[in-house]
């Protein structure tokens, strides 16, 4: 229990990207975003079984877009099933297709995009939109179950 009985519940973030490094710098760029906790992984496989075992506490998946042994798209496409609330970023340093991320974008299976080289300001200012989008969409659909 938080102040004023205030229940305080970290949220997480997992980074996917095949490169250490890049999920060392995001991970120490996010860490003064308050009240998650950021996991990161090299291997797409093992942050599935990860979300799966914590679907209902990711609150934002941040991926690379190509990842040996499991794209991008189809982590995300995996955590959407999952859990329809959590939001995800795609980055990518190659081309993307523009139709088929406006066709994910306007199904809600990606929320955000970056590109590679990624400036850690925009990084920050992506994170912080799609924790606050994942507030008030926590919110809208506690409001209708009411």
């Amino acid at each position: 229990m938080g102040r004023k009985g205030v229940v305080t519940r970290k949220r997480l973030v997992g980074i996917v990207d095949d490169e250490k490094d890049i999920t060392i710098l995001f991970r120490d760029a996010l860490a003064v975003v308050s009240g998650i906790t950021i996991f990161t992984f090299t291997d797409p496989i093992i942050a599935l079984e990860h979300i799966m075992i914590n679907k209902t506490k990711y609150v934002l998946i941040i991926s690379d877009l190509r990842i040996p042994g499991l794209d991008g798209i189809e982590l995300i496409k995996k955590v959407k099933n999952m859990n329809p609330l959590v939001r995800t970023v795609l980055m990518t340093a190659f081309e993307f297709d523009d139709e088929l991320f406006k066709e994910y974008a306007t199904k809600e299976i990606i929320n955000g995009f970056l590109q590679k080289p990624i400036h850690l300001t925009d990084l920050y200012t992506e994170v912080n939109n799609q924790l606050h989008t994942y507030d008030l969409q926590k919110q809208k659909s506690l409001i209708q179950i009411k």
